[in-house]
């Protein structure tokens, strides 16, 4: 570590305000090894599992609500949406592990090294905003579950969800390694869960096909085009940017230009191959709300609670709604897992401050769980929804202060080096930055004004 006059001369010449400080997720930095020989095929596998807890984000009890509205209601039409927000995770993904394997700093610390200190203290309140609301939809999700499998009351399954603490500090002292292996084989259980509900609704696989081409209609109709940025904004997660730059650092690469391109290579693969499979669960809900919900002609299903009742009858059996409640459930407890890590990662990132993570996920989880009691207690499963849809829209608006710096210090020859992105990815980087700027524009204006 460089000190002194020539770390404040190597910061001004990499245009980084200061040299970087601790590590990344100091616990668990660099302790997973790379074969430095072998086939690629174990080289991959040593660097798979990051990918998939960036995934959970793409999958998680927000999106459920805005995917079922979607489908119930206008059928197959916004599959095209869920494909290009996924297509655009994919590439603000991968350059998140790029930023993360080439500079040595996770996005919330490469914020806190450029900007000036107001700035990244603005920056670091409105993410904390974005983890709450991420924390929101966990919880109310979970308790959802809860609910409809086991019958325990909206409000007591909110409490329950405190819990949770302990089971992540246990997986915690466990390893990272384990951490991954649990988020991996609960996202297995959920894609299980959907591959029977697709087999039951038996959707027309013409129509799907056709929902993934674009139309005009998406942009010109008010109603599905809100809806379509609300799939936006519950498809790419703001903080999943923060926690990819990080874990990807859990991996001991070599720190050489041909292992961190390696590294970049296996990374982006790992990142790629996930949020595919994100894509098919988003996708596999949305299209058993049209089979079923949009096809009976029930066009007004927007509820969790609602599509899970109804699930039953249409599908002709009762392992239907069964198998959507332990789904639902998986995706909730997973979110947990991912949102502890996020929450850590921003808090030591942005104020190069150290708290015991039960303290932190504690903190994190009772600004959730207040909310989300007042609500439950006072108007029920309907209010309930309204929160998830406003966790959606407050993740939605946050999205653009992340996307903004990560596209910005990627595109950065002085940052990246010789790593920096190619004229082209350039380019599509920042359409796709001022696209989700334009559309979180206007969904504030119609959540304002509309």
């Amino acid at each position: 570590m460089l000190t002194g006059s020539n770390a404040t001369k190597a910061a001004k010449e990499s245009s980084w305000r200061r040299e970087a400080s601790q590590p990344s997720l100091p616990e668990v930095h660099r302790s997973m090894k790379v074969p430095q020989k072998g086939s690629w095929i174990r080289k991959f596998l040593a660097f798979a599992g990051p990918g998939y807890l960036v995934a959970v984000g793409y999958m998680d009890p927000g999106n459920w609500a805005t995917d079922i509205a979607g489908g119930s209601l206008f059928g197959y039409s916004l599959l095209s949406v869920i494909m290009l927000s996924n297509l655009m995770a994919i590439l603000l993904q991968a350059l998140a592990g790029k930023l993360g394997i080439v500079t040595g700093r996770d996005l919330a610390q490469a914020c806190r090294d450029h900007y000036s200190k107001p700035v990244a203290m603005g920056l670091w309140v409105l993410c904390e905003l974005a983890i709450a609301a991420c924390d929101l939809a966990e919880v109310i999700g979970a308790a959802i579950a809860l609910n409809l499998l086991f019958g325990i009351p909206l409000l007591y399954g909110v409490l329950i969800t405190a819990l949770d603490v302990l089971v992540v500090l246990f997986l915690q002292n466990k390893g990272f390694r384990y951490i991954e292996s649990i988020v991996i084989a609960l996202i297995v259980t959920i894609g299980a869960c959907f591959a029977f509900e697709m087999f039951w609704s038996q959707p027309e696989v013409k129509e799907i096909l056709g929902g993934f081409i674009p139309t005009a209609e998406i942009v010109k109709n008010p109603e599905m085009l809100y809806i379509a940025i609300g799939i936006l904004g519950a498809t790419v997660m703001p903080h999943n940017l923060y926690l990819h730059s990080s874990i990807v650092q859990t991996r001991q690469y070599e720190q050489t230009t041909l292992g961190k391109r390696e590294a970049i290579k296996y990374a982006t693969a790992d990142s790629t191959i996930a949020l595919i499979f994100a894509l098919g669960i988003n996708a596999a809900i949305l299209i058993l709300s049209a089979a079923t919900f949009h096809r009976a002609g029930m066009t007004e299903v927007a509820e969790i609670g609602d599509a899970y009742h109804l699930l039953a009858p249409l599908l002709g059996t009762t392992l239907g709604s069964i198998l959507f409640g332990v789904a639902l459930l998986a995706a909730g407890m997973n979110s947990t897992l991912t949102g502890t890590l996020a929450g850590q990662i921003v808090m030591e990132g942005f104020l190069n401050l150290r708290i015991t993570p039960w303290l932190r996920r504690l903190i994190t989880r009772m600004i959730a769980i207040i909310p989300a009691v007042i609500v439950t207690a006072l108007y029920g499963e309907s209010g309930t929804t309204q929160l998830l849809i406003l966790s959606q829209v407050i993740l939605s608006l946050q999205l653009s202060f992340a996307v903004v710096p990560l596209v910005k210090f990627t595109n950065d020859k002085k940052k990246m080096g010789e790593f920096v992105n190619a004229p082209w990815l350039k380019v599509l980087s920042w359409i796709v930055a001022i696209i989700i700027m334009v559309l979180n524009a206007y969904l504030l204006y119609q959540t304002l004004f509309g």
